[in-house]
């Protein structure tokens, strides 16, 4: 997603009223998390003391190494908000699924990256919960072309990983080389 996309989105949810969604969305993009491990957040990773924190530490599901990442402003509001309307403690899922049962499940995360994505006029099948992982860390290469950071924010165990989840190419290197002086 564009950051032009990624405010739209906020601002439709925010527009909407949708506590739940917005908050979300919001720690979607911020931890770059797998869908898995964004549905798999409990209050306390993230709210121990029922205040979202700066910063959080997951483990992954499918690595099983831990990735700490940023609580930005407008997600910490977001998950404080989401956590006064709700009254959600520590030990549950931050988001819950259906009759409050158990968490969000990754099938239910889908379909709502779904609807956002079509509400502001993107094509749904283009989009997925993969996608809202992508989004900030290919933001953090293009500006900063630190490869290392982004590795390490993604919890990517080897550097090709992440040059191939990027989609990194000759012309990639060459233009940053070009910002280059000397």
């Amino acid at each position: 997603l564009r950051p032009s996309h990624v405010w739209s989105i906020r601002t439709k949810l925010q527009i909407e009223g949708k506590k739940r969604d917005l908050a979300l969305f919001n720690l979607a993009i911020d931890s770059k998390l797998r869908g898995c491990d964004v549905v798999a957040v409990r209050v306390d990773d993230v709210a121990p003391s029922g205040y979202a924190m700066d910063r959080a530490t997951i483990r992954q599901k499918k690595t099983g190494r831990p990735v700490r990442f940023e609580l930005t402003d407008q997600t910490r509001q977001a998950i404080d908000e989401y956590l006064r309307l709700t009254g959600r403690k520590a030990g549950q899922f931050l988001f819950a699924g259906r009759g409050n049962k158990g968490g969000l499940t990754t099938r239910q995360y889908a379909g709502l990256v779904q609807e956002w994505v079509a509400s502001i006029g993107l094509d749904p099948a283009k989009f997925g919960t993969h996608s809202l992982r992508r989004t900030k860390a290919v933001l953090i290469y293009r500006r900063t072309g630190n490869l290392r950071a982004v590795q390490l924010l993604l919890g990517h165990s080897k550097i090709e990983s992440t040059v191939r989840y990027l989609g990194i190419e000759v012309d990639d290197a060459i233009e940053i080389a070009e910002k280059i002086g000397i």
